[in-house]
């Protein structure tokens, strides 16, 4: 069976409040970490959140 196109990843913040996204990614096209600025909701600003794998 051939591998997936997309994956899903987790985007965790890196205020330490342990919030997280979830989206996909094209690991072909996108090979490197992905990082994003969105909005904490327990911080109650924008952060930069990180691609970790979900367990």
């Amino acid at each position: 069976m051939a591998k997936p196109t997309v994956i899903e990843i987790k985007l965790e913040s890196t205020a330490g409040t342990g919030t997280f996204y979830v989206t996909k990614k094209n690991p072909r096209t996108k090979t490197e970490k992905m990082v994003v600025r969105k909005y904490d909701k327990k911080a109650k600003k924008h952060v930069e959140f990180k691609e970790k794998k979900i367990k």
